[in-house]
C-alpha cells in the first residue's frame, strides 16, 4: 500500500468516526486539532529560555543556601496574589468538594486504557479504591471517610467523568493521550519547577510542535487558569526543548474550551512571571523582607483573615457590594 493510499484510508476512517460525534465533541475536536501549517519554534529561542532560567535559578539558589524550593502553579499564583497568604500556616483539609477533582482525574486516567464500553460509575469506583489504597493524605481521608461524604464524592466525580465523555471525542491512540502527565526542570538543584498536566495530546515530530496541553475545569475559567497553562508550556519547553503548540482550558460545565496558541511572547512572559514569583519566594524564605499583604479573593479562605486589616476591609467591601446588588 502506498503512502498516499494509507493517508486516504486514515482520512476516510476519521470521517467515519466524526460522523458519530455529538456537536459538542465535534467542537472540541475542532478546537484542539492541528492546523495545516506546521509550527516550528526557533531553537535559539529555546536555548535562550533555558539559559536565562538556568542563570536566574542559579543565582536564587545561592541565596537560599541549604534550603530547597519546589515551585508549581499553586505557589506561583499564591505568592503573586498575596505574599502574607502564601506564607500563612497551611490549614488545608480534604472534603468532598476538593476530593472530587482528584478522583475524577484518576477515573479519566483509567478511562484511556479501559477495555470495553466505559461506565463512569465503574471508573469512579475503581479510582476511589485505588486512591484509598495509596499512602497519601487523600488516600487516608478516603479510607476513613463516612458514608455520606463518600457518596458525595462518588456522585460529583461521576458527574465530571460523564461530562468528559460527553464533551470529548474518543481519544485515539494515535494522539498519544496522557493524563496527570508530570514534568520538572531542572533535574536537581535547590529550586525545582514542577508541573502536572490534566491531559496532554500529541507528541513532537522532530522540532515540530504538536502537543496540546489541556486543563480540565469543573467551574468557571479565570485569568489565573490561563497563567497556569502558560507555566505548563514553559516547563514543557525547558524539559523537552520543543514547546507545545496549543493550550486549552476546558470547562466541563460549559462544554467549551478557551484555546490559546503558544508563541514566543507567551513563553517569554511565562518565564518572567515565574522568575518574579521565585524571586519573591526566595526573599520571603530567607527573611530578606516581610511579606506584603495584598487583599483580594484569597481573603475569603485565608487563615490570617481575622487579624488582617487589609483583608477585613476587602471582605467588608465585597459584602456591602453584594448586599447592594441583591437589593
Amino acid at each position: 500500500m502506498t503512502d498516499a493510499a494509507i493517508a486516504t484510508a486514515v482520512v476516510a476512517a476519521d470521517r467515519v468516526v466524526e460522523s458519530h460525534l455529538s456537536p459538542v465533541q465535534l467542537r472540541t475536536l475542532g478546537a484542539l486539532r492541528r492546523g495545516d501549517a506546521p509550527m516550528v519554534f526557533d531553537q535559539d529561542l529555546v536555548a535562550e529560555l533555558r539559559a536565562d532560567a538556568t542563570e536566574a535559578l542559579g543565582e536564587f539558589g545561592e541565596r537560599l543556601g541549604s534550603r530547597a524550593l519546589f515551585v508549581n502553579k499553586h505557589s506561583i499564583a499564591a505568592v503573586l496574589a498575596c505574599e502574607a497568604h502564601h506564607r500563612a500556616p497551611d490549614d488545608f483539609s480534604w472534603n468532598p468538594a476538593r476530593a472530587r477533582g482528584q478522583v475524577s482525574h484518576k477515573a479519566i486516567q483509567l478511562l484511556l486504557n479501559w477495555r470495553g464500553d466505559p461506565v463512569p460509575a465503574d471508573l469512579v469506583d475503581e479510582a476511589i479504591e485505588r486512591i484509598a489504597d495509596a499512602e497519601t493524605p487523600l488516600g487516608d481521608w478516603l479510607a476513613g471517610v463516612g458514608s455520606a461524604d463518600e457518596a458525595e464524592v462518588r456522585g460529583e466525580s461521576v458527574e465530571l467523568v460523564t461530562k468528559f465523555l460527553e464533551c470529548f471525542p474518543p481519544l485515539d491512540r494515535r494522539w498519544h493521550p496522557m493524563t496527570e502527565a508530570a514534568a520538572q526542570w531542572p533535574l536537581d538543584g535547590p529550586i525545582i519547577l514542577r508541573a502536572r498536566v490534566d491531559l496532554v495530546l500529541g507528541k513532537p515530530a522532530a522540532r515540530e510542535s504538536r502537543k496540546v496541553i489541556v486543563d480540565l475545569k469543573s467551574g468557571r475559567i479565570a485569568a489565573r487558569h490561563r497563567e497556569d497553562l502558560r507555566f505548563y508550556a514553559l516547563v514543557e519547553t525547558l524539559c523537552r526543548e520543543v514547546p507545545p503548540r496549543k493550550l486549552a482550558s476546558f470547562s466541563l460545565d460549559a462544554g467549551r474550551a478557551e484555546v490559546e496558541d503558544v508563541s514566543e511572547a507567551l513563553l517569554r512572559s511565562a518565564l518572567r512571571r515565574t522568575l518574579d514569583a521565585v524571586a519573591r519566594m526566595v526573599e520571603l524564605e530567607t527573611g530578606e523582607r516581610a511579606p506584603d499583604r495584598t487583599p483580594g479573593t484569597t481573603c475569603r479562605w485565608c487563615s490570617l483573615a481575622d487579624g488582617c486589616a487589609e483583608g477585613t476591609a476587602w471582605l467588608d467591601g465585597e459584602r456591602a457590594e453584594r448586599e447592594a446588588f441583591d437589593t
